[in-house]
């Protein structure tokens, strides 16, 4: 049973929301908030698997609070929903550790595969944002290397695209447990913890 936090201000959203992650078996609602003023005590009280949580709020935004929460709890993924698709506030949310962005256009028919894209190691984002992503990678930045392998670098570019570990097997034609080797070692090199460190740092540099 997946732990779900839910952050959202618009009030009939918010149960919309609500109803449709109550109705799902496998995901259990603890909690939704119309802001994310409260959002390190609620993530200590409540201690979820996953935050569905929106951008613009009163007070305090999804993006800052998504830095807050990757701080202190980084194994909670976060799937950013939300109007916003410009650059600025998606590279924001992936920088800020966000695990996927899912415009709000698309909740009633992709809410539920985003999250279980999540689970699988994925990052899962709307067409127009996935775009906007590969844009920003395609800019020409002086990078440093750090070291990678060519290999590395595939397994890289791949999971900047969001795809799961499965995925990223296929697209390299290697085993999962390679992928999570080589992953491993891609952390290790660019000195970071999790999967949106890796790709915030990948897209900041140019290395993929």
């Amino acid at each position: 049973m997946i732990k779900v936090l839910l952050y959202e201000d618009n009030d009939l959203l918010r149960e919309s929301i609500s109803s449709m992650v109550t109705l799902n078996d496998g995901m259990d609602l603890l909690g939704a908030f119309s802001d994310a003023n409260k959002v390190e005590e609620e993530v200590k009280t409540f201690r979820p698997d996953l935050i569905l949580m929106d951008i613009e709020m009163p007070g305090r935004t999804g993006i800052e609070a998504t830095a807050l929460v990757k701080k202190t709890s980084p194994e909670t993924n976060i799937l950013i929903l939300t109007v916003f698709d410009d650059s600025e506030n998606v590279l924001n949310a992936i920088k800020a550790g966000a695990s996927g962005y899912l415009l709000k256009k698309y909740i009633a028919n992709r809410l539920f595969s985003a999250v279980e894209e999540i689970l699988e190691g994925g990052a899962p984002m709307s067409p127009a944002v996935a775009k906007l992503v590969i844009q920003s990678m395609q800019k020409p930045q002086q990078s440093t290397n750090y070291g990678l392998t060519e290999r590395e670098k595939d397994v890289l570019v791949s999971l900047s695209k969001g795809n799961s570990f499965k995925l990223i097997a296929a697209d390299c034609k290697i085993s999962i447990d390679t992928v999570r080797t080589h992953i491993k070692h891609i952390y290790e090199k660019l000195q970071v913890h999790c999967q949106t460190e890796a790709v915030s740092k990948a897209i900041n540099e140019g290395l993929v």
